[in-house]
C-alpha cells in the first residue's frame, strides 16, 4: 500500500498516552519489531489539532525514536509522520482504517498564537 507523507507543521499534536510496546501477537505477548531494522516498535497516544479539528490517533515509533522527557498532555513533534492505509479480513469481516508511523516522538513547544502579544 502506499504511504502519504503528513505534513505537521501547522498543526498542535498533544501526547495522550505514554508509549507503550506494540505487541504483535496478543497471545503470546510478543513484541512488534520494525521489519528492516529488527528494532522493538512503540505506540503512542496523541491528540491532532489542525484548523479548528482533532483526532485521537495512535502513532508507531521505534523504540531508539522515544525521547526522554516526554509529559502527558505536552506538546510533541513527530518528525517524518506518514499514514500508510491498510485492510484485512478477520473473522469473515472486512476492516480497514490508516495506521500511523513516525520516526521520532520528542518534546515540543506550544505554537504561539498568532497575533498574540508578549
Amino acid at each position: 500500500m502506499r504511504t502519504i507523507r503528513v505534513e505537521t507543521t501547522a498543526a498542535t499534536i498533544l501526547l495522550t498516552e505514554a508509549p507503550e510496546p506494540k505487541v504483535r501477537d496478543r497471545q503470546t505477548g510478543e513484541i512488534a519489531k520494525d521489519a528492516v531494522s529488527g528494532e522493538a516498535l512503540m505506540t503512542i497516544g496523541v491528540v491532532y489539532i489542525e484548523d479548528g479539528e482533532s483526532s485521537l490517533i495512535k502513532v508507531t515509533v521505534p523504540e531508539g525514536g522515544v525521547s526522554e522527557g516526554l509529559n502527558l498532555g505536552a506538546p510533541v513533534s513527530l518528525p517524518g509522520l506518514v499514514a500508510r492505509p491498510w485492510e484485512s479480513v478477520f473473522n469473515g469481516q472486512q476492516r480497514h482504517g490508516i495506521a500511523y508511523r513516525a520516526a521520532a516522538v520528542t518534546p515540543a513547544a506550544f505554537q504561539a498564537a498568532m497575533g498574540a502579544t508578549a
